[in-house]
């Protein structure tokens, strides 16, 4: 959960909108969660995903895969923690949050760090 929190803080730092994490744990035994992200064009997704994955590298959860790259939807795999950055309109289209809608939202705005507790 603090990795999936984290990812969601870095994509509103960098200006993604419509934040969402999705808690899949009692859903699907492939990965623990999903942040879904809109970013305006690609050059802003393609920040978003690059300084995600510093972050997670940084924390030792290295990118398992991306997907999308020149698409209108990244996809990046760390394992237990699924990125999705999306055009408005991919996102639409895609309707991750209604097709996933059995998940929970996390409240990562209001979930405070494990060093800052």
């Amino acid at each position: 959960m603090e990795r999936a929190c984290l990812c969601a803080r870095v994509c509103e730092q960098f200006k993604g909108q419509d934040i969402v994490v999705l808690d899949v744990t009692k859903i699907t035994p492939l990965f623990d969660y999903f942040i879904i992200t809109t970013a305006n064009n690609q050059r802003q997704a393609h920040a978003i995903a690059e300084e995600i994955r510093v972050l997670m590298k940084q924390d030792h959860a290295n990118r398992r895969n991306i997907e999308g790259k020149d698409s209108n939807w990244i996809l990046g795999d760390y394992g237990d923690v699924v990125l999705h950055i999306f055009t408005d309109d991919a996102r639409g289209l895609y309707d991750l949050e209604r097709l996933w809608g059995d998940a929970p939202q996390l409240d990562w705005q209001s979930h405070k760090p494990a060093d800052s507790q």
